[in-house]
């Protein structure tokens, strides 16, 4: 059974996040959310707009395709 992509994609973001070496409140201050809000990407209660996921890619220093998992 497939993972839903609401579960791949939280877990990749948990995953590049901590690659990153970043902290969660240094991604929310880059991209313009709130703290709470980059937990709630990493767990799965939210996922990021597109503008959003952007801003996330380009400071994590990542590709869309990456966290998409594409």
């Amino acid at each position: 059974m497939e993972k839903p992509l609401e579960k791949i994609i939280s877990e990749n973001i948990r995953r590049e996040i901590e690659t990153s070496g970043k902290t969660k409140s240094e991604i929310a201050r880059a991209i313009g959310v709130s703290n709470p809000t980059v937990s709630q990407y990493c767990s799965g209660r939210a996922q990021p707009t597109l503008a959003t996921l952007s801003k996330l890619c380009a400071f994590l220093d990542c590709s869309a395709d990456d966290i998409l998992n594409l």
